[in-house]
């Protein structure tokens, strides 16, 4: 893994590449936010597709830059679909990002994402602190798929997870946490407006999908697709009535971002 210095030029720099690249990324994902991921990858820059048939979720993974696998909707046969997508990724060399949506609220979830876990190569697991408490084993609460806390320090327990598990952990808060057990980045980016729309987790796994499909450095990635995000929801807030037109100026402020005015706002500190 190429490791590069993380700034907001860096970020910056992968925002272009994205632009210029336009890579695939294709999502098993939930049917409540479906659209909006495709649009949220639209929006940055890159090419959508949703694809879990199980005769051509092989098929489709191979032809793409990353895969993103979103249990929020989750089936029987969806797990195993995941599973056959994610080995054709692991085979293809493309990143894997998982968003285990809800493990810790049913046994079914969290089983479902230890499964995957352990079967596949993850390059980036994301989610909420009570979903990453769970599946790290340090406890945690889920309450239908929100978060009501971790058994501990969330960062500490997303370090030492990371590093057990040799993968990018990250925690979305208020402060999101980016971790791959040696290095620890918080991305302070965001309004409290994204808390108040269903989806937003979702839309920053397309996202986090689309810049590492053009870098293999998944800390500087999954930081640089956080901060956009964030990024995005502080310049829509002040046009926004209520959750709904936030969320339309939030597609249409990510739409807009150029690589300067990610350079300019990304705030991303280490830890």
């Amino acid at each position: 893994m190429n490791k590069e210095q993380v700034t907001p030029g860096s970020c910056a720099d992968l925002l272009t590449r994205i632009k210029e690249k336009r890579p695939l990324v294709h999502h098993i994902t939930n049917y409540v936010t479906v659209n909006d991921c495709a649009n949220i990858t639209l929006c940055i820059g890159a090419a959508p597709v949703m694809a879990e048939a199980p005769e051509e979720a092989g098929e489709m993974v191979a032809m793409a830059d990353a895969l993103v696998l979103n249990i929020g909707t989750l089936t029987g046969q969806l797990v195993g679909v995941m599973l056959e997508a994610g080995g054709r990724a692991n085979e293809c060399g493309i990143p894997v990002i998982l968003d285990p949506v809800g493990a810790g609220a049913t046994r079914m979830r969290t089983d479902a994402s230890l499964l995957l876990l352990d079967r596949l190569e993850i390059a980036v697991l994301k989610g909420n602190a009570g979903e990453i408490g769970v599946l790290a084993g340090a406890g945690g609460k889920v309450r239908g798929v929100d978060s009501q806390g971790s058994g501990g320090d969330a960062l500490a327990i997303a370090q030492a997870f990371a590093d057990d598990k040799g993968i990018t952990v990250v925690v979305s808060g208020a402060t999101d946490i980016v971790t791959d057990g040696a290095r620890v980045l918080l991305v302070d980016n965001g309004h409290e407006m994204m808390g108040r729309l269903s989806g937003t987790g979702c839309m920053a796994a397309s996202l986090a999908g689309a810049f590492a499909a053009v870098s293999d450095d998944y800390v500087l990635s999954s930081a640089a697709a956080l901060a956009a995000l964030g990024l995005a929801g502080e310049k829509a807030a002040p046009h926004a009535a209520g959750p709904y037109s936030f969320r339309t100026a939030l597609f249409d402020e990510l739409a807009a971002m150029s690589p300067g005015d990610l350079a300019r706002g990304a705030r991303i500190r280490s830890a």
